[in-house]
């Protein structure tokens, strides 16, 4: 099982991007089952990895936290049932902070250095690559993530990359065992963006400016046309890494005769915006610095944002594509199911086995995104067929401005988007796929049909009265 951190699903060549060279990847699409409606649940990273290891739809009841000792977890209903389970991870936000997402892993290896991890403590003054007041948290940067990479000589040296090569010899290691569960989970291609000079230069060659590596949660406004254009191409060649360095550990697999017997799963957690919607980022951040306290606020799941890849591979699936609506939790069913291990009663997800088998083409009639739900103004995004709906509270489920750790596991105080009551908005897919233009005011039927639906799925997964009743009409 692979996992990345914030890749968008169109920056695939098997999704229909023509620009990002991303080769491996696509080869093993050519082998999988290629969900083309697969949409983030909880949000962001660290909810993500709660729906995934627990089958939820952790947004009901749980913000960025550590995993808590109650629940019921796939890493361990594995070991349980025999399996050699095994973590290998450079997301410092699973296994730092106290989070024990490496519960249930007879082993596990932490990749050291990504982006916040306080492991290095020097260079004492690192070089930035650009105006400081153009960075998120360019203070916490400044002591900890420049200082991890200022070691790096080689391609090799990227964390992406020694996450990947010891997943390599872990299979070397272990190649014999008949019952394994290897779970990989790279932080790449979220920023900071450090991709060698060489990935850089395929989509955007000849640039001189400042390198927004790490650029501020906000509206574009802060940023020049030709700095926005390279903050793309920053973006386009970390994913470009991450398919090298994928298509490492596919080979692998294959050379050691694993391919034609192993489930392999290739998926991410949400993906982020560029400058569509005005706005770089997946939410707004303010703030963060010794004079200034940080701020957070949540803002439309877009489909550049919950819209996310998901491959399936493996003996006896069909291989093409899908449009079974489907999202992370139902991946821990699935693999229990198909590992023929009982699926435990608290998960809210379905197993995706008989689509993947070719029984049936249809999964979930709708899909629920959104960040911890008793945030300050925590935006749900629904997709129904044609239409995505994005809805908002009725009324406060708890007060405004509390603490949210979610994007980066440091506090802020949350703000709303707006001052009053934000509108709910109403996306056709089929006629404004960018999402430009709301007609929640043509449409009023099919939004009350979309927070109607989302009411009914929090009553079945039982959701807290509190919570429940803050998103009826």
């Amino acid at each position: 099982w692979i996992t990345t951190d914030r890749q968008r699903w169109d920056t695939l060549g098997c999704y229909g991007n023509e620009w990002i060279s991303t080769p491996h990847v696509d080869r093993i699409a050519e082998r999988s089952l290629v969900f083309d409606e697969w949409y983030t649940g909880s949000f962001p990273t660290v909810p993500n990895r709660h729906d995934l290891m627990t089958g939820r739809f952790t947004a009901s009841y749980a913000p960025w936290a550590p995993l808590p000792q109650e629940e019921v977890i796939l890493s361990e209903t594995l070991l349980a049932a025999g399996y050699v389970t095994m973590m290998i991870c450079d997301c410092p936000y699973l296994l730092g902070d106290g989070n024990r997402y490496d519960r249930g892993f007879e082993g596990f290896e932490w990749i050291r250095g990504q982006e916040t991890d306080r492991w290095h403590t020097d260079p004492e003054d690192p070089a930035q690559p650009c105006d400081l007041n153009k960075l998120r948290w360019s203070a916490w940067l400044l002591k900890h993530h420049r200082r991890n990479a200022a070691r790096w000589r080689y391609e090799s040296d990227r964390y992406v990359a020694q996450t990947m090569e010891t997943a390599c010899r872990w299979l070397e290691d272990n190649r014999t065992l008949d019952k394994f569960f290897l779970y990989i989970d790279t932080f790449d291609p979220h920023e900071p963006w450090d991709a060698p000079q060489w990935y850089v230069d395929m989509y955007d060659p000849g640039y001189h400016g400042q390198v927004v590596d790490y650029p501020l949660y906000a509206p574009t406004d802060f940023l020049s046309r030709a700095e926005l254009k390279h903050c793309r191409a920053l973006y386009a060649a970390e994913v470009t890494l991450v398919d090298r360095w994928v298509g490492r550990l596919i080979e692998k697999i294959e050379d050691l005769g694993l391919l034609d017997t192993t489930t392999i799963v290739f998926t991410t957690d949400h993906g982020f915006l560029h400058g569509e919607h005005g706005i770089i980022g997946k939410c707004l951040v303010t703030g963060g610095t010794e004079s200034e306290a940080a701020t957070l606020t949540y803002i439309p799941l877009y489909e550049e944002i919950c819209h996310i890849p998901c491959l399936i591979c493996g003996p006896g699936f069909r291989q093409g594509r899908s449009e079974a609506l489907a999202q992370p939790m139902d991946l821990m069913p699935t693999i229990l199911d198909l590992a023929d291990v009982p699926i435990p009663g608290t998960v809210h997800g379905r197993s995706l086995r008989p689509v993947l088998e070719g029984r049936v083409d249809r999964h979930a009639s709708a899909a629920f995104s959104a960040p911890f739900l008793g945030a300050a103004d925590p935006p749900v995004t629904v997709r129904q067929d044609r239409w995505t709906s994005v809805l908002h509270r009725r009324s406060e489920a708890k007060p405004l401005g509390q603490s949210d750790a979610a994007v980066d596991g440091m506090r802020k105080e949350e703000k709303t988007l707006c001052d009053g009551p934000s509108d709910d908005l109403l996306f056709d897919r089929l006629s404004d796929p960018q999402e430009k233009h709301s007609v929640a005011q043509d449409h009023p039927a099919i939004v009350q049909r979309a927070r109607e639906e989302f009411v009914a799925f929090l009553r079945s997964i039982g959701t807290a009265t509190e919570i429940l009743t803050s998103w009826r009409s």
